[in-house]
């Protein structure tokens, strides 16, 4: 209870007032727990209004679970966008949480997840509790659980297989925290809501992911579209389908997704194929990064509508930073799209995963290989050139990409989320061939960074025509700490009149 009074917000009219509202803005930034019910809910939650006086609010769901409450069925806290890593008090904390995300730390315990993030195990729970209101360890249970909550609801997997795929190593344990928490045992609860109805077909589930509104759908995936690799990749029918090879350990898993907008219910539905359930967690939170699901639209729009001021409707509500799926992948499309078209670069990635990527059945007649991964890369007999050159990679590109694949190996650079991008920055430029707009754009997509800005990019030139680079340079000091959605806005930005 004490973790649980800590993160009490103190401003309790001003939640109150945004729950009334049913605010979207606040969706995932705070929780109300409801005293009369028992249950917490987030501020858009459409049940009945509760008294003032019955409602507490809390910075986590986890921080709601530790002062007693249970999630509400109605509003389902498990679909709450996340909180961007800018977002944050303490980026430490929040870098700790998406670690969380990625994986449900099944490979590592707390410890060890200090000393990945260079830290003390006493300083992460320090302000991870500061942060959070909760334990790294209470909160990562309450992430194990909500994904568990929303298999036994979305999906007709078996208890034990909810258990696995959502991070328990032991059923037994399952079952016993989940009783604990939600007063009910797992197999009751799916006979509450849970009925197996949801959207699924024998080899694979769909869960939905919750996003802030107004979310510019199109905008992203024609993005996607236009940089999709032929074969691993592709967009059709509004929707995102991909190829998937993930490692844990010595175990490697094949599979696909499928991702599509559901607009009236601010959510995507992800759909995963079944052989993906172990690293179901892993599969997700990259979904939400490379859709950018946590960022808050109307914060950003409110740095950024100056722009309009340059052309009307370059800034519009609801813009998405894309991010990536696999970031070796489109690291390699990045470094072979260097002063050549776009559809180009895809021409040549799709040769390399032809060449040496690896075959997959899925239910898409255009979607059936898995891109290499470094180790097929270092791999490769002979100098780096004979192999790629036949592919029409130049031999400067070719020899980027073997380094490139030789820092990721050796862990001297790290393309991921959790990583600090101003580090990840640095050695990125000391590789051959990586210069500032690879390494801005790389910062962009793989490390999730929103104040990047490749301002020799052609894209950003041809919008802000007319200017120098330095003039260029300087305007886009007025768009922090949101220059990389700035980009993406000069990217879509409307030709002038």
């Amino acid at each position: 209870m004490e973790e649980a009074t800590r993160a009490a917000f103190m401003d309790g009219k001003a939640c109150y007032a945004a729950f009334r509202a049913h605010d979207s803005r606040f969706d995932g930034r705070f929780f109300i727990g409801v005293s009369s019910t028992g249950v917490y809910c987030r501020p858009v939650c459409r049940v009945k209004m509760p008294k003032e006086e019955n409602c507490s609010y809390y910075s986590s769901a986890a921080a709601a679970e530790a002062a007693g409450y249970r999630p509400c069925l109605k509003c389902r806290p498990e679909l709450a966008p996340g909180l961007a890593p800018v977002d944050a008090a303490c980026r430490l904390a929040r870098k700790a949480a998406l670690v969380m995300e990625e994986d449900c730390l099944c490979d590592g315990s707390i410890a060890s997840l200090a000393n990945t993030l260079g830290v003390t195990d006493r300083h992460l729970r320090r302000v991870f509790s500061a942060e959070f209101g909760v334990s790294p360890l209470r909160y990562l249970q309450t992430r194990r659980l909500l994904l568990a909550k929303s298999l036994l609801t979305d999906t007709s997997l078996s208890v034990a297989a909810v258990a696995l795929s959502a991070g328990f190593g032991s059923i037994r344990r399952f079952n016993e925290l989940f009783g604990k928490r939600y007063r009910m045992t797992p197999g009751a609860f799916r006979k509450l809501k849970g009925d197996g109805k949801g959207e699924r077909g024998d080899d694979c589930v769909a869960l939905r992911l919750g996003y802030r509104p107004p979310y510019r759908w199109e905008e992203i995936l024609s993005f996607l579209a236009g940089r999709a690799i032929p074969g691993v990749e592709s967009v059709a029918n509004g929707a995102y389908r991909r190829a998937v090879l993930l490692r844990t350990g010595e175990s490697a898993y094949r599979g696909w997704i499928a991702v599509r907008n559901d607009e009236q219910r601010n959510s995507l539905v992800a759909t995963v194929s079944s052989s993906l359930l172990p690293v179901l967690p892993r599969v997700l939170s990259r979904v939400r990064g490379l859709f950018d699901l946590d960022c808050d639209p109307v914060r950003i729009f409110e740095t950024l509508s100056t722009m309009n001021d340059l052309r009307p409707g370059m800034c519009a509500p609801g813009t998405r930073l894309p991010g990536c799926f696999d970031s070796f992948e489109m690291a390699v499309r990045a470094v072979l799209g260097q002063q050549i078209t776009v559809k180009a670069a895809r021409t040549l990635a799709a040769r390399l995963a032809a060449a040496y990527g690896g075959c997959l059945e899925t239910p898409f007649d255009d979607v059936n290989r898995t891109f290499p991964e470094p180790g097929d890369v270092l791999g490769l007999p002979g100098p780096i050139e004979s192999n790629l050159g036949p592919l029409g990679v130049i031999g400067a590109r070719a020899r980027s990409i073997r380094a490139l694949a030789d820092a990721l190996s050796r862990g001297t650079v790290r393309l991921s989320r959790t990583a600090d991008p101003l580090e990840e920055m640095s050695e990125l430029l000391k590789l051959p061939g990586f210069g500032p707009w690879t390494v801005h754009y790389l910062a962009m997509r793989a490390l999730g960074w929103p104040d990047a800005f490749p301002h020799t990019d052609y894209g950003v030139k041809k919008a802000l025509g007319g200017m120098t680079q330095k003039e260029i340079l300087a305007l886009s000091e007025t768009w922090r700490p949101w220059r990389s959605y700035a980009v993406v806005n000069l990217w879509n930005a409307p030709d002038e009149q």
